[in-house]
């Protein structure tokens, strides 16, 4: 089965696990950086690795002396960076938990009410609230 580029730098970002920095890029972004920068390399050195499970990291991580130094540096950036918004969107309740109560009073709960309140209110709310929600990527 051939595979493109796209969907070769998908099974990467399935496949993340790393630090965490304080920016974060969003999902397609991530792709995009993996695809250019590692996809000659996936086409090279691991044609045939069966998607999931971890197998394209493994394959290029057991294949690193051979892959594109840039490949390995837009790889721990993407780790980091999606770390990074996975524990932003972890700490945005326990960020905006106040702006929340004070701003989005008789707001319904659930399907991301108090989210489009607190981003509909972003001139008045905290920026401690305002870089979780930011940084979460739900803004």
């Amino acid at each position: 089965m051939r595979l493109t580029l796209p969907s070769l730098a998908a099974v990467l970002l399935m496949s993340l696990g790393g630090q965490a920095y304080a920016q974060t890029i969003s999902y397609s972004e991530a792709g995009a950086l993996l695809a250019k920068s590692c996809g000659k390399d996936i086409e090279k050195y691991c044609p045939k690795v069966n998607l999931g499970g971890g197998a394209l990291k493994d394959c290029l991580t057991a294949q690193a002396a051979k892959i594109n130094p840039q490949c390995i540096a837009d790889y721990k950036t993407v780790v980091a960076s999606l770390d990074a918004r996975l524990a932003a969107q972890a700490a945005v309740t326990k960020a905006c938990r106040g702006d929340a109560t004070q701003f989005c009073q008789g707001t319904a709960p659930g399907n991301a009410h108090y989210l489009n309140c607190l981003n509909a209110a972003k001139k008045v709310v905290s920026k401690r609230c305002t870089t979780a929600i930011t940084n979460a990527g739900w803004n």
